[in-house]
């Protein structure tokens, strides 16, 4: 499988090494234990001479006209992890030129990856466009403003969709680079995930900080406010939109174009979060959790603790 890595000028260290650490330890291990796996052919291409990471570590790059075909392209992050850094960052001319050659490449057949930050650059393409995807969960609201014509899910982990493969914050380019190890032998790729002692983690959800996602938006950061102050007295869009300052389809309205959720179903995350808080930090009992943020019984929270964010209570309370 040959595989070019697009590494764009302040390339997220860790993306980019992670990646290439997944392949080269995939090679080592397809040879060592004679498996009948051919190896994976990776360069890392860039759309300038001169690349360096966003710790200023120069990068060797070849340029992309020189990196032949590939199968797939891998697009790492790049370095700008905040909002206005961000959209700073995604105007810059190597960054257009990027999507321009990934376009060229998806037209002629090949595949592409993407992971964190890296997911914009694929978006910028407008290739995302009526595709699954997911990204990077603290910069989920700004990529559902900026792209919405994404099918975008932020919770889960990696997202195949077609030619594409998108996966979440950080070191998500693990799990990223695992799946296109997969697809060239699942035996494979189980051992290098042990070598590199990479658990299964196939959702965000588990480390989504909620109120960090609330303040992209005045009405919603009045809404979440509001919500967190009565999370053991139950639900009212009524009251919601009230306090929220605005009409109940308003409000639903702009929680879903900024969130991607319902006021309710932000309601519950908000719940999930403070359920969580109190597992790892006090000895409160799990029915006295559920009473505290507004469930009637511990049954019913065990069941959304496991269905949100794919944990146990004792895997939460083993890991304080």
């Amino acid at each position: 499988m040959k595989v070019n890595i697009l590494a764009l000028d302040g390339v997220f260290d860790t993306g980019l090494a992670t990646v290439q650490d997944v392949f080269s330890t995939a090679n080592e291990l397809a040879g060592m234990l004679a498996l009948d796996v051919a190896r994976f052919d990776v360069s890392v291409v860039a759309m300038r001479t001169k690349v360096h990471t966003f710790q200023g570590l120069r990068v060797p790059v070849i340029p992309i006209s020189e990196g032949g075909a590939a199968d797939w392209i891998v697009v790492p992050a790049i370095g700008d992890k905040m909002p206005d850094a961000l959209q700073t960052a995604l105007q810059r001319r190597d960054v257009a030129d990027a999507a321009q050659v990934l376009r060229e490449h998806a037209g002629h057949g090949g595949k592409i990856a993407a992971a964190c930050i890296g997911t914009f650059v694929l978006a910028e393409s407008g290739l995302l466009d009526e595709q699954k995807a997911t990204t990077t969960w603290w910069l989920a609201s700004l990529f559902r403003q900026r792209y919405p014509a994404v099918r975008l899910d932020e919770s889960r982990m990696v997202v195949s969709s077609g030619a594409f493969v998108t996966a979440g914050a950080a070191l998500s380019h693990i799990d990223m680079a695992l799946l296109l190890v997969r697809q060239a032998s699942p035996e494979l790729s189980a051992l290098v995930a042990k070598y590199l002692i990479v658990d299964s983690r196939p959702s965000q959800s588990a480390y989504v900080i909620t109120d960090h996602l609330s303040h992209a938006d005045p009405t919603v950061e009045r809404f979440e406010r509001w919500a967190r102050g009565r999370l053991a007295d139950g639900f009212s869009l009524d009251e919601a939109a009230s306090a929220a300052g605005t009409s109940k389809r308003t409000l639903a309205r702009r929680m879903h174009r900024i969130l991607g959720k319902s006021p309710l179903s932000y309601f519950q995350d908000l719940r999930v979060e403070r359920a969580v808080h109190m597992l790892k930090t006090s000895e409160k009992s799990l029915e006295q959790i559920a009473e505290l943020v507004g469930y009637a019984d511990g049954v019913t929270l065990r069941s959304l603790l496991r269905q949100r964010i794919g944990r146990s209570v004792r895997e939460l309370r083993a890991n304080n």
